[in-house]
């Protein structure tokens, strides 16, 4: 009974996180409230669980909502811009470095983990320039959103949070040993771009002839990024941002706490009234508290699903259906599995809903939870904006005028190639 109601409680959530048709909170907090009534637990028993599973999450919300409001303070004062125009300069005129300050632009503008920023930075920025140089759109497309799904590992940018609030424990933690994986990702990605741009360059020279950029588009591709704030103030914030990551490495005092601080300093550096103070927090207020309820709707999901003994009982039943001969490397096989399932499941669903099962199951025969959520994130991350569930991705491609089916037949292999690579390197490296 406590199976059959389980699945189909998750089968429901997933069906309608799918269809898009509502926000996340809504299935996550119905839909397993009546699941637990079907399976006989009174109201009491569910407030119990609500509390338990919101308590767990707890500190996840905190460091969200604090780490969303101050690195969408640092994007407003510009703290980033000076890197991104000075690379814009750095790629004139060669196809292969503009690929790989593609790449590179696109993993500092993604510092704050929101996807939609990162688009709104660097395609105005770049665009002009593929444009100019008649390279191919997709190809930008590809680079800034691998390059942005390797540095969505940061812990305040979406996946980890949720891994963690489903694993029941800080996110810091969880995100310092793929701290190696975010590095050689980027040098992977580096390499890619490298590759493509000589093959784009051989492309463009078979079918145009060489071209050379005019400096007056390097100028234009500039001036759309120019810094908002004064040199002494820019300083000022990449210390303070330095500090901050120092901290969450460090690990002396929780994350959320750490981006309490650091946003308090930053609101008194940069903005000297209350009303200024006040303005700026409105302003990324939406995004911030989106992102904390949906994690307080997966504590509740999460704590009914556990409270109720759902997720044992599927577990336990799944493993009489799962060969032996699998079983052993499930987590990798899922791993694997991961990127494909991106055009399937949207990372609510991926998380909410797939990650709670493969854990149960595989720790029933002996595979670590770590192990089993590192290689669901290595194998899954990396085609965040591949996914036709992905938000941002749907202004990126309004941004550079691109087509969603064409992005996912250029952009897919290569970033199943990488996320692969990433998953044997994390297998040898003890991460799985």
């Amino acid at each position: 009974m406590l199976s059959i109601v389980g699945f189909i409680t998750i089968v429901v959530i997933v069906a309608i996180l799918l269809r898009g048709k509502t926000i996340p909170i809504i299935p996550l907090i119905i839909i397993p409230i009546i699941a637990a009534l079907i399976t006989g637990f009174g109201l009491a028993d569910i407030g119990e669980f609500f509390t338990e599973g919101s308590l767990k999450v707890m500190n996840v919300v905190i460091m969200f909502i604090f780490a969303i409001l101050y690195f969408g303070l640092m994007q407003h004062v510009g703290l980033f811009d000076p890197l991104i125009n000075r690379m814009v300069q750095i790629t004139q005129g060669n196809i292969v470095t503009i690929s790989i300050g593609t790449v590179v632009i696109a993993a500092v503008a993604h510092l704050d983990g929101s996807g939609a920023s990162t688009f709104l930075i660097t395609i105005p920025a770049l665009l002009p320039l593929y444009q100019r140089m008649k390279m191919n759109p997709y190809l930008l497309l590809l680079l800034i959103g691998g390059s942005a799904s390797i540095m969505n590992m940061v812990p305040w940018a979406g996946p980890l949070g949720r891994a963690a609030s489903v694993l029941e424990m800080d996110v810091t933690e969880l995100w310092r040993p793929l701290i190696p994986i975010q590095i050689i990702g980027m040098v992977l990605m580096i390499i890619l771009a490298t590759f493509l741009g000589i093959m784009e360059k051989r492309r463009i020279e078979k079918k145009y002839g060489s071209a050379k950029i005019a400096l007056e588009e390097i100028k234009e591709a500039k001036e759309s990024t120019e810094p908002k704030e004064k040199p002494a103030l820019l300083w000022l914030n990449l210390l303070l941002t330095i500090l901050v990551v120092i901290m969450l490495v460090w690990g002396v005092i929780p994350a959320g706490l750490v981006f309490m601080i650091a946003l308090s300093i930053a609101l008194v550096i940069n903005f000297r009234t209350a009303d200024e103070q006040n303005d700026i927090i409105k302003e990324h207020a939406a995004s911030a508290l989106t992102m904390g309820t949906i994690i307080l709707a997966a504590g509740s999901f999460l704590g009914i699903l556990s409270g109720t003994g759902m997720l044992d009982s599927i577990a336990t039943d799944a493993v009489k259906i799962i060969p032996e001969f699998i079983s052993p490397y499930i987590h990798l096989i899922i791993g694997v599995l991961g990127l494909p399932l991106d055009l399937l499941l949207s990372t609510d669903a991926y998380y909410f809903a797939l990650l709670p099962v493969a854990d149960q199951i595989g720790t029933t025969f002996g595979i670590s939870s770590l192990a089993t959520t590192y290689a669901m994130i290595v194998g899954n991350i990396v085609g965040t904006f591949v996914s036709p569930f992905s938000p941002a991705l749907w202004l990126a491609l309004g941004l550079a005028g691109l087509e969603m089916g064409k992005h996912i037949r250029y952009s897919f292999f290569w970033l199943w190639g990488i996320s692969i690579i990433l998953l044997i390197v994390s297998f040898f490296m003890g991460l799985i």
